[in-house]
């Protein structure tokens, strides 16, 4: 409990001055808030490790193109670590977290790209706008097919949006397993030590029908609960 509280008042009081200078570079200078925002990711990192005494793994290799990464989403540590563990990703969320003071501006600048999923096919159309302009420019797409975080060792559906957006994009999938929940568990604020794992499954070529592309990826994201 009393690591927990430390960790709390240790990375959100140190996150405040890299938010401002990721909102402030977002109009100034790209490259800038590129740094800020790895270094928040960094941040986090360096403060689990030493203050919860959370170490991260990484079991398998990624490819150095845009593909879509479908990830297994236990807790808000991965939503963080994305710019650590990718290159540069473009990572799709609600719409709920663009309305952050400061952080919801940098990061549509970052080019996150966040969902109305009460915006029908409108929204739709917009979230398909802006992944292709993500994949022009060479980066990779991050969704959490689940649609939000579940708790440890349960496997709900994928949300039918994942394989919508399969299929219009044309890209390979690259399901990635997680394991956060255990060390930071989404029913309870206590956190915990221990090993946080990513295990990248095998790439899932374009153009599968829907029953089997889910079937593939909501297996290959929960090899971490067997």
């Amino acid at each position: 409990m009393l690591r927990t509280l430390l960790f709390i008042l240790i990375f959100y009081v140190g996150s405040i001055p890299l938010v401002v200078v990721a909102f402030l570079a977002s109009i100034t200078s790209r490259k800038m808030m590129r740094w800020a925002v790895s270094s928040w990711s960094s941040y986090q990192k360096f403060c689990a490790r030493w203050v919860l005494g959370i170490e991260v793994r990484l079991e398998g290799k990624m490819p150095n193109r845009p593909v879509l990464y479908a990830v297994k989403h236990e807790s808000m540590f991965e939503t963080i670590d994305m710019p650590q563990i990718f290159h540069h990703p473009s990572v799709i969320a609600k719409k709920q977290l663009s309305d952050i003071p400061l952080w919801g501006f940098a990061a549509r600048k970052y080019g996150m790209i966040f969902v109305d999923r009460d915006g029908g096919a409108k929204a739709l159309r917009k979230m398909l706008l802006q992944s292709r302009k993500v994949i022009s420019e060479g980066r990779p797409i991050v969704i959490f097919p689940e649609g939000t975080r579940v708790p440890r060792g349960q496997r709900p559906s994928l949300q039918p949006g994942f394989a919508g957006l399969y299929k219009m994009l044309g890209l390979p999938v690259v399901p990635v397993a997680v394991d956060s929940g255990k060390c930071i568990p989404k029913d309870s604020w206590i956190y915990h030590g221990g090993i946080i794992n990513y295990k990248v499954g095998e790439e899932i070529p374009p153009g599968l029908p829907r029953a089997e592309i889910e079937a593939r990826v909501h297996a290959a994201i929960n090899v971490l609960n067997d």
